[in-house]
């Protein structure tokens, strides 16, 4: 049986050093637009009783002139998952419990409504099985094609460069998963999702964490270009309320369907960093 625990720590380096430089690459785009803003740092340990080593992670949170409020968080944590939730978790079981948990979850709610919101979330789990999952999401309150067309296209370019099928198949699963079924929408315009990359052995964990880096890598290369393309953007009030209806359909969709809401919160985590997805300000019309 392979000993995961290292891998595992290569998975949390590689998300911490992505934590940061996002968040030097946010607080650049804030510093362009005439603002101090920076990412304030709250660490947070989990607790289970009878665990001495249940670990933890970092909430990272901004609110600036660009960025109303982003959340970029990293966690590891280690324990045993409750009697009734471990069935529902891949390679988990009543009988087998035990889990590991790294990764980093992002969501950004802009300021201005042309600029595109974003989530992006990459992970590494152990239970009786290892696998990763994560991706990315485009959610603009006012869609503009072009800006649709990059983020795709980034996505797809990653994708093929580890597997030909990958693209179509994630992108498919992004438009299944990220979807609203009591309002027959969209959250968004769609990116990829992937979930259960299985890492049989060493040989395909290293296949899978180089896919999901270039996960990473490629978000930080796009997005920043299409928030620096809008951010200056003229709107009018007819903009702002369709950005806010708009986040009161983000909210219902992490409140209602989102698996990574519900981990969190069966698994003890901290509240803050997993409620940090939710918008600043959001109307129901």
């Amino acid at each position: 049986m392979t000993d995961w625990q290292p891998f595992t720590a290569r998975a949390k380096d590689w998300f911490e050093t992505l934590r940061d430089d996002i968040c030097a690459e946010f607080e650049a785009i804030e510093r362009e637009a005439g603002s101090d803003a920076s990412f304030d740092y709250q660490s947070w340990q989990r607790e289970e009783e009878g665990n001495p080593d249940p670990g933890g992670g970092t909430r990272g949170l901004m609110k600036g002139k660009v960025f109303e409020k982003v959340g970029v968080n990293v966690s590891t944590v280690r324990g045993n998952f409750s009697q009734e939730f471990a069935g529902s978790i891949h390679g988990a079981s009543a009988e087998q419990p035990g889990f590991t948990a790294t990764g980093i979850s992002l969501v950004a709610h802009m300021a201005n409504p042309h600029v595109p919101a974003v989530h992006m979330n990459t992970r590494f789990l152990t239970t009786g099985k290892a696998w990763f999952g994560g991706g990315a999401d485009l959610n603009p309150p006012i869609p503009y094609e072009e800006d649709t067309e990059e983020f795709h296209a980034a996505f797809r370019a990653a994708c093929s460069g580890h597997n030909p099928t990958y693209y179509d198949r994630f992108k498919k699963w992004a438009d299944d998963y990220f979807y609203i079924p009591h309002r027959g929408v969209h959250r968004g315009v769609g990116g990829i999702f992937y979930d259960h990359l299985e890492c049989e052995d060493e040989a395909a964990f290293e296949r899978n964490f180089a896919f999901t880096r270039d996960v990473g890598s490629t978000f930080l290369e796009v997005f920043p270009k299409l928030v620096r393309r809008r951010m200056e953007s003229e709107f009018s009030d007819a903009d702002k309320k369709q950005q806010l209806e708009w986040r009161g359909r983000y909210a219902e969709f992490n409140l209602v369907y989102d698996r990574g809401t519900l981990f969190g919160l069966k698994t003890g985590g901290n509240i803050d960093a997993i409620l940090m997805s939710l918008p600043p300000e959001a109307v129901w019309s």
